[in-house]
């Protein structure tokens, strides 16, 4: 089976085709575009319609497989809704207009979703039966997946991690529209937001910046660097207990933080996850941006098999 496989986030739309058996899945051809998420929601709809309608004229596929930002219908694949990244991305009916565009089924999930299932069976977590997974780049999501399967949930909303409360962040605006989740200290666009909001006339424009100013010994910067991966690994570690999985995966841009930040996560778990699951271990993804693309064509493989 060859696939079209679409990992659509807020900042690009990233393709490839897929091709091989569920075990055995190969990127052959792949590329991006820009998502240019502020131009509204039935804008890019129209851009991820356009690309498809035209890759599919190129080349032979039997089907659509997508990883899509926002909480996803894994039925339909409508986007029931979606955070201010996104601006008028809920509601789209993107199934729908995908299978209008490319005369080709579809099945879409929500993109970590997607990520943590490409984990969970190809890469770090492959070896595990229940792989909680969570992806820490601009925001923060994740998934639980048992035995294969996607913990969806009754609203679809499960693996929303980003959104649980911390105390660290009481009073930091999150993408979601409330205050004090992790999402608003924890992702490299929280971390930026709250160091920003601590210095006196002193900002950054983004984590990258904040690591270097922790690396040369800038005492704020070091202390929010250190906070925010010790308020993580409290939270995984308060989801360890409350769900038991085999492994932790992390993956995303602030995974690449160096030394500092993965001890810290560490020391925040262990000092959060009660005895069974205080020594898991948490592992650092290995599929990198082609986790949700082989995600979703799994997912897609195992919609159309049953």
């Amino acid at each position: 089976m060859v696939l079209l496989s679409l990992d659509i986030g807020g900042t690009k739309i990233g393709w490839a085709i897929v091709t091989g058996k569920t075990g055995n899945l190969a990127i052959c051809s792949r590329g991006e575009i820009p998502t240019q998420a502020f131009d509204g929601g039935a804008r890019v709809a129209q851009r991820i319609c356009q690309l498809a309608s035209d890759l599919v004229a190129r080349v032979d596929i039997d089907g659509v497989a997508v990883a899509s930002a926002g909480v996803v219908d894994p039925n339909t694949g409508a986007i029931v809704s979606a955070t201010g990244t996104m601006p008028g991305w809920g509601g789209t009916a993107l199934g729908d207009l995908l299978r209008e565009a490319t005369h080709k089924p579809v099945w879409a999930i929500n993109d970590v979703h997607a990520h943590g299932l490409g984990e969970a069976l190809l890469g770090a977590g492959r070896d595990f039966r229940s792989v909680l997974a969570c992806a820490v780049g601009t925001g923060i999501g994740g998934a639980h997946i048992v035995n294969g399967q996607i913990v969806f949930g009754d609203h679809n909303l499960a693996g929303h991690f980003g959104h649980i409360h911390h105390y660290y962040a009481a009073g930091q605006p999150c993408s979601c529209g409330r205050e004090g989740h992790i999402e608003a200290i924890c992702s490299g666009s929280g971390i930026t937001s709250w160091f920003n909001s601590r210095a006196k006339g002193e900002t950054v424009r983004n984590g990258r910046e904040l690591q270097d100013l922790a690396e040369q010994g800038h005492e704020l910067a070091t202390t929010t660097f250190a906070q925010s991966a010790y308020a993580l690994g409290e939270v995984l570690g308060s989801l360890a207990n409350a769900i038991d999985p085999s492994v932790v995966v992390l993956s995303g841009s602030m995974t690449r933080s160096g030394q500092t930040w993965w001890e810290e996560v560490r020391r925040g778990y262990r000092a959060n996850a009660m005895d069974f699951v205080a020594g898991l271990e948490l592992r650092n993804g290995e599929l990198g941006s082609d986790a949700p693309l082989y995600g979703a064509a799994l997912y897609y493989y195992s919609r159309e098999n049953n």
